[in-house]
C-alpha cells in the first residue's frame, strides 16, 4: 500500500450513521421552528459538527438554538445508535487487511468522542482502534472544511500529510482532507459521486470491499 496512514472518517464510512442522526436532527430542528427535510439535512450538515449546525441557524434565522440543544439532540441520537446502528458493510474486511498489511489506520471525526465512542462501542469496531487513535472535531479549534483535524490527527500518529489517504463520504470531509493536502477516496454509499468529485476527491467507490485494492 502506498500510504503510511488511513484516516477514515467515522459517521457513514465506519459505521452506517447518518440516516438515523439525519432524521433526528431534521426533526428535532423542526420542533424548534426550523423547518428542515431529512434531505436539507443530508445537504447542509452532513459530514459537520454540530456547531456547524448552530453557524448555520444563526445565519439564517438570526437566533441561536437553544443551550442544552447539543446534549438533548445527542441523547435522541444515541438512543437510536444502540438500537439499532450497524456497521457499514464490508469495513471489517477493510481494517482486517490493513492489520495483515501492517499499515497504520485511525478515525479523524466531525463527532463528539462520546458519539465516536458510543457509535463503534455498539457496531463492535471500538476494538480495532482504541482511544489513542480516535480524533474529533472536539480536539481542534475548527472542524470541517477546515484541515485541522486532519491535520491534527496525522501529527499525533507521526505521519506527514502527503503519506496520508482519507476515506471520506461528505463533501465536507473531502474538503477538509484536500486542504489538508491528503488523497482522498469518496465513499459514494449516501453522497452522489459528481459532489465528491466537486470537493476534490481522489479516487471514488461505492463498495468498502473496493478499498484496499483502490489504494495499491
Amino acid at each position: 500500500m502506498r500510504y503510511d496512514l488511513i484516516i477514515f472518517d467515522n459517521d457513514g464510512v465506519l459505521v452506517d450513521s447518518e440516516p438515523i442522526s439525519n432524521q433526528i436532527l431534521a426533526g428535532y430542528l423542526t420542533e424548534w421552528g426550523h423547518p428542515t427535510t431529512y434531505e436539507e439535512s443530508l445537504r447542509d450538515f452532513m459530514g459537520g459538527s454540530v456547531q456547524r449546525v448552530r453557524d448555520i441557524v444563526r445565519e439564517r434565522a438570526g437566533r441561536e438554538l437553544p443551550e442544552n440543544f447539543e446534549s438533548s439532540f445527542h441523547t435522541r441520537v444515541f438512543d437510536e445508535f444502540r438500537r439499532r446502528l450497524q456497521p457499514v458493510p464490508g469495513v471489517e474486511t477493510v481494517l482486517e487487511k490493513l492489520e495483515a498489511d501492517g499499515v497504520p489506520y485511525c478515525v479523524g471525526s466531525s463527532g463528539s468522542h462520546e458519539r465516536i465512542r458510543v457509535a463503534l462501542t455498539k457496531t463492535g469496531l471500538f476494538e480495532w482502534f482504541g482511544a489513542s487513535r480516535v480524533f474529533s472535531a472536539q480536539d481542534v479549534g475548527r472542524g470541517k472544511p477546515a484541515p485541522d483535524l486532519f491535520l491534527h490527527a496525522a501529527k499525533e500518529m507521526g505521519v506527514a500529510p502527503g503519506r496520508c489517504a482519507v476515506v471520506e463520504d461528505s463533501p465536507l470531509g473531502v474538503r477538509a482532507a484536500v486542504a489538508a493536502g491528503m488523497d482522498v477516496y469518496g465513499f459514494t454509499a449516501m453522497t452522489p459521486a459528481a459532489e465528491l468529485v466537486e470537493a476534490g476527491a481522489t479516487v471514488l467507490f461505492g463498495d468498502m470491499a473496493e478499498l484496499p485494492q483502490l489504494m495499491q
